[in-house]
């Protein structure tokens, strides 16, 4: 799986003219699902998301997590994360997880990010067509991908 987090003071999510998701200060996050993705995959990214310290302390250091901040987070699926560009000018998605997959794996991070303690998980809707909106923080922005981390984490 692939993520790309965003520390932001706010950040919301609109279908067809309407808010579905909105947070305030917390993390932005864009879910992609590669092919060969697995509940396992899931977990540890929702783990190692929510002890994730970007937040600054008293002292100005990244040493605080989204828990220990008490805060928010809008996960959006976006497939063209798993985009493959090496080859010509054209992404090529053929390494995206199908969608049935790739929508019970979001749906299994967005819980999971919930039972490791985060207070409140906002989301897109799977598939639609999304306006993402978001004022980041810093900026601060993460990538994290599951596959570097085999045998690792």
């Amino acid at each position: 799986m692939k993520a790309v987090i965003q520390r932001v003071s706010r950040a919301s999510v609109t279908v067809n003219g309407e808010i579905v998701g909105q947070i305030n200060e917390g993390y932005m996050i864009l879910v992609g699902v590669v092919n060969g993705d697995t509940i396992k995959e899931a977990q540890l990214l929702a783990r190692k998301t929510a002890n994730l310290r970007i937040f600054t302390d008293e002292n100005d250091k990244m040493n605080r997590s989204i828990l220990d901040i008490d805060g928010e987070i809008l996960a959006v699926s976006q497939f063209t994360l798993c985009a493959e560009v090496r080859k010509g000018n054209r992404p090529s998605f053929i390494e995206s997880a199908p969608p049935d997959e790739a929508n019970a794996l979001y749906e299994a991070f967005c819980a999971a990010l919930l039972e490791n303690g985060v207070r409140k998980v906002e989301k897109g809707v799977f598939g639609a067509h999304m306006e993402v909106s978001l004022l980041n923080n810093g900026p601060v922005t993460i990538l994290y991908d599951t596959d570097t981390w085999k045998g690792k984490a």
